[in-house]
């Protein structure tokens, strides 16, 4: 976990339409930058699901929804379309921003170790500084936590 307080690294990613996004761009917003495993998996359909039907709130209090796994920019267009999430899902399949963020670590899934993304949401401030780093989220819980964060 980066620690609160710290400037959140800076990356450059393609989103689901391909267009290129910084976190700098957005520089004067809270931005909610949420990690997730896998795109069309039970538990990340849940957790967008729920941060978009939240989305309209999130506006509301300034604040963008960025989501980013490992999966392609074709997965997370057909993962977008599907669920018709109205936030950026950002491709990083060299692992950049994921090894930045420190969320690609070891799992064990029924015994068998692997190395994945952790499911972990971070709240950056206006100035790009991380105010708050929760891992290991609850899917479903975290789209809601994150709200409360803000407000």
């Amino acid at each position: 976990m980066l620690e609160i307080g710290t400037k959140a690294p800076d990356f450059t990613l393609p989103d689901q339409n391909a267009e290129m996004h910084s976190l700098s761009d957005y520089r004067g917003k809270k931005v909610i930058l949420y990690f997730y495993p896998k795109d069309n998996t039970p538990g990340c359909t849940k957790q967008a699901c729920n941060f978009a039907e939240l989305y309209p709130q999130f506006q509301e209090k300034g604040a963008v929804v960025i989501g980013i796994s490992k999966d392609s920019v074709a997965s997370h267009k057909k993962f977008e379309e599907k669920y018709a999430l109205p936030f950026t899902l950002l491709s990083d399949t060299e692992l950049t921003a994921i090894q930045d963020y420190d969320v690609w670590k070891e799992k064990k899934n029924y015994g068998k170790v692997s190395m994945g993304v952790v499911r972990t949401t971070y709240l950056i401030d206006e100035e790009g500084k991380i105010a708050r780093a929760f891992d290991k989220v609850k899917a479903a819980e975290n789209p809601g936590e994150m709200l409360e964060e803000i407000s």
